[in-house]
């Protein structure tokens, strides 16, 4: 999914969910395959892993988002957020 379509598709779900009366959501962003250099060190960067949490933030979402956590490994660990969502 590109950047783009991926920010529409995520206010889209988020403003269903929230309508529906769901109170916590999974967002798959994967973990990402490009791979950054820092002091020494290796580690991946996915571009949607990094938007997600400052789109959840924008004006758009924000007012349907209480917050979000990284979510367990079992249901995918770094490459996905936990949603909590505020009642309609």
């Amino acid at each position: 999914m590109t950047q783009q379509a991926a920010h529409r598709a995520l206010i889209e779900f988020v403003r269903s969910s929230a309508e529906s009366g769901r109170k916590c959501v999974l967002v798959i962003t994967g973990k990402g395959t490009r791979v950054v250099s820092e002091q020494s060190t290796e580690r991946t960067v996915g571009i949607l892993r990094s938007m997600v949490p400052r789109w959840l933030q924008e004006p758009a979402l924000a007012r349907l988002v209480i917050g979000s956590r990284a979510a367990f490994p079992r249901d995918g660990g770094d490459g996905a957020l936990y949603v909590m969502l505020r009642r309609p």
